[in-house]
């Protein structure tokens, strides 16, 4: 099974180098990372993410329960070394989302959250996008990439479709959180390779 990758926490599982900018994906460490997560989802602006309530120690074992499962799993994205994204990726026929959706196989959800800016600025999605569409498609099973952001999320839906993603229907299931009114968007690996040739 190649969907998703996955190594020894903190592990340098991709790079990409585009311009001045060299974009690594790394597997989550909760214990390393947790202060720097929970920074990051208490915010005011992470409402979305649903863990603005959690304590430190509850978004480490959090992560930590992530960690143990085989259908999930999560990723710290730095640039240049700075850490910017917190991504997930998911099975989705083991996630939630299933029942809001035709689930195929070589399907991967996922989930980010643009943590900072870092050195990028305004230009960091147009290097991150491809680059986390890169790592995710890497898996030889992989088909497919589904994400679902909340409806009202207005700029993550807009970050995905500015890489390439393209809208199906909004749909409204079950999450962790609680009820969760969403926008699924898709992107295939025939899609990526051709936006990316394009951009190449």
């Amino acid at each position: 099974m190649t969907l998703l990758r996955t190594g020894p926490r903190g592990a340098e599982l991709f790079r990409v180098t585009s311009g001045d900018a060299t974009v690594t994906v790394h597997a989550l460490d909760p214990d390393a990372d947790a202060d720097l997560l929970h920074r990051w989802v208490t915010r005011p602006t992470a409402v979305f993410w649903g863990m603005g309530h959690l304590s430190r120690d509850e978004v480490r074992d959090t992560y930590a329960f992530v960690e143990t499962l085989p259908s999930h799993h999560a990723y710290l994205v730095r640039w240049n070394g700075e850490p910017v994204v917190l991504l997930q990726a998911y099975d989705p026929h083991d996630d939630p989302v299933s029942t809001a959706y035709d689930v195929r196989p070589g399907d991967i959800g996922l989930h980010f959250f643009l943590g900072e800016r870092g050195p990028g600025g305004a230009g960091l999605w147009r290097v991150l996008g491809p680059a986390m569409i890169g790592f995710l498609l890497s898996g030889a099973d992989a088909r497919r990439l589904v994400a679902e952001p909340d409806a009202r999320n207005a700029a993550a839906v807009a970050r995905v479709r500015a890489v390439g993603f393209e809208p199906g229907p909004r749909v409204r299931f079950d999450s962790a959180h609680g009820p969760k009114d969403a926008q699924l968007v898709f992107l295939t690996r025939e899609r990526a390779e051709e936006l990316a040739a394009r951009a190449g």
